[in-house]
């Protein structure tokens, strides 16, 4: 019998097979039954609902869109799926929330999109609104520590785990190995910082376009087929029309509009016009830095908030780490947990500050990605075949292995050594154990992510009662 990995959970249950990657779905409607017309007040329950339930990291926020809009209610072709896909992943910040954006914008409009957006974030932004309350109120609390110890390592296998899969799925010469180092040296040891890291990898893959070296060329993705793809609503078949200078011109400008108004409600009406004005160019210069997956941007941000503006101590940046990975929704929400500590301990323990804090983070942190599908993705779209922008991202996409090992690192010697000092006396062996116990589980018997939590914080538990 193949082992079945559960991807989510009640209304929308989906199964992936480990060894295949298909989707696995009792009731899947067959080839032969018309599309459904997409309904708006049904698309936004379920847009709702995902939010809640898209545990997993993006492979399962990705899985349960595909099963309920092309599998379930057809209303989006798997060509058309993955073709969005691809225009994301080509486009900076988290791709599964840009998905969603994405789709909700294709099936209804303007409306679509910025609900399907706002509801894929907003759970995950109160859950880790209450955690972060939780955190500094109960902060030096025995038990608490008890429930992160278990947790921590767990993280940190997560992360290994994380690096594991995208390297297999990117890394297919010595090109993208060699790509994949040098982006792990550079950040890890030079600590140059992640902007210019990714622009000399954008150089480096035009230089291998233009070159047309061996090795460093993209892999051919196969997207699937769809029987009779012209009766899907959102189809692969429906052309982009090209968007005028004006338009775009116009869409830009909102967007700025947007922008600067929360950002100079911020500097005029809030105290401390400094610390604000560098929350909001840090937080939507990070936007624009998340290529290939939110584990490119955390390192880039905790070096900055820890090292460079002090906001946060590295411990509190690894336990929001660690809270981050126990909500539904992308793991770039630690940002939101970053921007409520930034106020917390700026403005002396202001819950008032930190709230805000939040806010403004998050705010600074996802608009850019409406402003990225609205008037990037149709420019994009058109751009799929462009054989240099292949290149480019498939070197970007080997950069990211490593930079997710740098991340691995950091996090591994504050978890694995708590005492500063990589010795082999200072080792947290419990902690270290729980990592191997937790890769066993994540290679072995692919557990999810949300069980492996759940375990970890009774390890935490028992742990706690022991010593």
């Amino acid at each position: 019998m193949k082992l079945q990995q559960r991807a989510a959970v009640w209304p929308y249950q989906t199964y992936v097979n480990d060894k295949t990657g298909n989707l696995l779905e009792n009731n899947k409607p067959c080839q032969d039954d018309k599309p459904l017309i997409p309904n708006f007040k049904e698309a936004v329950r379920f847009w709702f609902v995902l939010g809640w339930i898209s545990f997993g990291g993006t492979t399962g926020h990705i899985t349960i869109m595909h099963d309920f809009l092309v599998d379930k209610k057809r209303w989006v072709s798997s060509k058309k799926f993955f073709q969005a896909l691809n225009t994301c992943m080509l486009l900076p910040g988290p791709e599964a929330h840009q998905l969603s954006i994405y789709l909700g914008w294709k099936l209804h409009g303007l409306r679509g999109g910025i609900l399907a957006g706002l509801f894929f974030i907003m759970p995950s932004l109160l859950i880790i609104f209450g955690l972060s309350l939780i955190y500094v109120y109960f902060g030096h609390s025995t038990f608490l520590s008890a429930l992160f110890s278990g947790l921590k390592p767990a993280v940190l296998a997560i992360i290994l785990f994380a690096t594991y899969q995208v390297g297999r799925k990117s890394l297919s010469s010595l090109w993208h190995y060699s790509v994949a180092l040098a982006a792990f040296l550079l950040s890890y040891l030079a600590k140059v910082p992640m902007p210019w890291i990714i622009l000399g990898v954008i150089i480096l893959g035009l230089v291998a376009y233009f070159f047309k070296i061996t090795g460093a060329q993209p892999q051919p993705v196969d997207s699937g087929k769809d029987v009779m793809e012209s009766q899907y609503p959102v189809n692969s078949l429906q052309s982009v029309p090209p968007a005028s200078i004006r338009k775009i011109a116009f869409q830009l400008f909102v967007f700025f509009m947007l922008w600067l108004g929360p950002f100079a409600f911020l500097l005029l009406f809030m105290p401390d016009a400094r610390f604000w004005q560098s929350l909001s160019f840090l937080f939507t210069k990070s936007a624009y830095l998340t290529i290939g997956g939110s584990y490119t941007v955390i390192p880039f941000v905790a070096h900055v908030v820890t090292e460079k503006l002090l906001w946060l101590s590295k411990a509190q940046m690894i336990d929001g780490f660690a809270l981050a990975e126990t909500t539904p929704g992308p793991l770039v929400i630690v940002l939101a947990y970053v921007g409520f500590m930034a106020g917390f301990n700026y403005f002396g323990h202001s819950y008032a500050m930190a709230s805000i804090g939040l806010l403004a983070t998050a705010y600074f942190t996802f608009l850019p990605n409406f402003a990225l599908i609205f008037v990037g993705a149709p420019l994009m779209e058109r751009s799929q075949k462009s054989l240099a922008i292949q290149y480019v991202l498939s070197l970007v996409t080997a950069s990211v292995v490593g930079v997710i090992v740098n991340l691995a690192c950091y996090l591994g010697t504050s978890i694995l050594f708590p005492k500063g000092e990589i010795l082999l006396s200072d080792v947290d062996w419990a902690a270290l154990c729980w990592v191997m116990l937790s890769l066993l589980l994540l290679f072995r018997y692919r557990i999810g992510m949300l069980p492996l939590i759940l375990l970890s914080l009774v390890f935490g538990i028992v742990l706690y009662a022991i010593i």
